[in-house]
């Protein structure tokens, strides 16, 4: 009888040290001063402000914040509290996304200056290495890669600032960013719609319209009924969190590297709006649990509130991106 309560107590013990350790790993980051964090880093590597400079430190900051966070990267553990966790798992994969298509877009857009350009080397070992499944564990493990990769965006900026070395640049162009904000559209568009079905709607489908010669290979139906599993309602408002969230610092850094050019568009203020509504998708959730309420209901509808704040940001997106586009 003794040994059983001595089991019962460990068993007891254990499980409430596991929750403890879920909620502090869990834990989501708020929004920083990408600015003031970015000139920090300067002075602590003894590196002058250059183009680029900015958005590059804020894409290793984001990058460093996901396998260097309490409990490290969690989206590959397989053992618990981690496995058994998926607020923040979705949380890092929205991050990593848009991780992701940065550093792409640094790699083919922001370093080269025109088609015919060479490409960085780093920026092409940090593309590669951030492309690994976010659920690898085994040899090599996500994180190890994903650590390469912050390695080679260092020694990139590293270059980037060497008065020794000019094979290293980033070039503050129109056309650039605006190459950038269009792959940005594409997330912010498809975030929204995802975050709306959490309610079900009817949705024609308008993949062809537009172009009377357009054709796709498998037919589908004209109208489809499109709803979130009610067990993912909780994964999607999170994943598009994590999305927001390095989105919305990615547009911080580029309002500070790209402050000639949109000065020169009259279109800063347009993009401090776009950070301002982005800054409301971070706002504290009060509630215990991501609500699904549907219509005018009783119940509040996390999701529709977040496709609210993803919208307005994202058609206002758009129109920084036609205004960046004109001559």
């Amino acid at each position: 009888m003794l040994n059983k309560k001595i089991i019962m107590s460990g068993l007891s013990a254990i499980t409430l040290i596991l929750w403890l350790l879920s909620i502090w790993w869990g834990w989501m980051p708020n929004a920083y001063d990408v600015k003031a964090k970015t000139t920090e880093s300067a002075q602590d590597n003894n590196h002058q402000m250059v183009s680029g400079y900015t958005t590059t430190s804020t894409l290793i900051d984001i990058a460093e914040w996901l396998v260097n966070k309490p409990g490290g990267f969690i989206s590959n553990d397989m053992t618990p509290p981690g496995i058994l966790m998926d607020n923040m798992p979705a949380f890092e994969f929205g991050v990593l996304e848009q991780t992701r298509d940065l550093a792409l877009a640094m790699r083919l857009n922001f370093s080269r200056s025109q088609s015919q350009s060479t490409g960085d080397k780093d920026l092409e070992t940090a593309q590669s290495k951030l492309n690994i499944s976010h659920k690898s564990w085994q040899l090599p493990s996500a994180e190890s890669e994903y650590k390469d990769a912050i390695n080679a965006l260092k020694s990139y900026r590293t270059r980037l600032v060497s008065e020794q070395s000019s094979d290293a640049q980033f070039y503050t162009r129109a056309d650039n960013l605006a190459e950038w904000l269009r792959e940005v559209e594409k997330r912010l568009g498809s975030i929204s719609q995802e975050l709306s079905a959490s309610v079900g709607y009817d949705r024609f489908d308008t993949t062809l319209s537009g172009d009377p010669t357009a054709k796709q290979s498998t037919a589908t139906a004209n109208e489809l009924i499109v709803k979130t599993s009610w067990w993912k309602i909780d994964d999607v408002f999170y994943e598009s969190r994590g999305s927001t969230w390095a989105i919305l610092h990615f547009l911080k850094a580029v309002e500070v590297d790209f402050a000639d050019v949109l000065e020169k568009k009259n279109a800063t203020a347009s993009l401090k709006q776009i950070i301002r509504d982005l800054e409301s998708t971070q706002d504290t959730i009060w509630a215990p649990m991501i609500l699904n309420g549907s219509g005018f209901g009783l119940v509040a509808n996390h999701s529709l509130v977040m496709a609210n704040y993803v919208s307005r940001a994202n058609a206002a997106l758009i129109d920084l991106r036609t205004l960046l586009q004109q001559g």
